[in-house]
């Protein structure tokens, strides 16, 4: 199975208005069609699990032929599809830190109903040949990491009774980050994939985000100089972020190995691929420094063999093919694709 370079359609199955209009207009085979002909050979699909799963547990046919429809169109156009759950039963990861929302790990009915959802996602989808699951997109609470880890204990084997060879994929806690892959179990199953997201340094990739507490409202600029981006990180209460911690003398390809060098180490020592299902810049950010940091972090991704999928096709204040993107689009495509090497 190919899984190297991809590209998230996030907003619309997950974080989104749940209506039939919505999911029609949103995203269809042309979309599809499209992104096969960048370049790319995955989606990664995110999906809340209202949309297949009700309340008491029980399949929602509709939600599972939606999901099924996306998986055919993959299959028609050679592309990969990785079923993601990206709000499960008592988890969201925007909810972190409130234990009255994001309950699944202490409530053993919900736990039941996740794997339940897995054992009808592998029912329906294991015998698909360009399918890969992953168990949960972002678990937070660092308290959560012995719990995530019972749960995948839980999780692999009830989707290996069904499917036997499809991938899995999952990573660590604090929003997949590269550094906590290491507090993962060895996996107990075959087609194991590691996985984190990137969004390296934040001040930079999330700038003017509104739902950033103290973000820099001017532009940032990539790269700069490690003593701009530590002083700026000082400047808006941010003394913990990466950037001040950071050993790296430059900020580049110097910095971003390092923040992936533990993920990678990590998934050496389990002997498991490496993914990054997530990594992309807000489009807030000047785009010509845009166009660098994606250029810096995919050569470093190809570098340790790092698969990856950028956050995201369409709006989500990430959108590829949104307006702000289009001085840079086709560079930038290139450089997701590997067409520019």
């Amino acid at each position: 199975m190919k899984l190297i370079r991809g590209i998230n359609i996030g907003g619309y199955l997950s974080q989104c208005i749940h209506q039939k209009d919505h999911y029609d207009k949103f995203f269809d085979e042309e979309d599809v069609r499209r992104i096969r002909e960048w370049g790319f050979d995955h989606i990664r699909l995110p999906f809340d699990y209202s949309v297949v799963q009700d309340e008491n547990g029980e399949a929602i046919p509709e939600g599972m032929a939606l999901l099924r429809k996306n998986v055919m169109w993959g299959q028609k156009y050679g592309l990969n599809v990785i079923l993601d759950l990206h709000k499960a039963s008592g988890y969201d990861f925007n909810f972190a830190g409130d234990s009255s929302k994001n309950n699944l790990f202490t409530n053993e009915v919900l736990v039941d109903k996740f794997l339940s959802l897995w054992r009808m996602i592998a029912q329906e989808f294991g015998g698909y040949d360009n399918v890969v699951f992953e168990l949960l997109n972002e678990v937070v609470e660092t308290e959560n990491a012995s719990a995530w880890n019972q749960l995948i204990a839980k999780a692999v084997p009830a989707i290996r009774e069904i499917a036997q060879t499809t991938p899995i994929i999952y990573g660590g806690i604090f929003w997949n980050s590269a550094n906590t892959l290491k507090f993962l179990d060895p996996p107990a199953s075959d087609n194991i994939i590691f996985t984190f997201h990137f969004y390296e340094p934040l001040l930079f990739t999330h700038q003017k985000a509104h739902w950033v507490p103290n973000i820099s409202m001017d532009d940032v600029p990539y790269p700069d100089t490690m003593e701009y981006y530590k002083a700026l990180s000082e400047k808006m209460g941010m003394q913990g972020s990466v950037a001040v911690m950071s050993k790296a003398e430059t900020m580049g390809p110097e910095f971003i190995k390092e923040m992936v060098d533990q993920a990678v180490e990590a998934a050496r020592n389990a002997g498991v691929p490496l993914y990054c299902g997530e990594f992309g810049v807000i489009d807030q950010a000047p785009t010509p420094d845009t166009l660098r940091w994606f250029a810096d972090t995919v050569s470093v991704f190809d570098e340790y063999g790092i698969a990856h999928a950028m956050w995201t096709y369409k709006e989500k204040d990430f959108g590829l093919i949104g307006r702000h993107y289009e001085p840079i689009r086709d560079d930038l495509i290139r450089i997701l694709t590997g067409k520019n090497q």
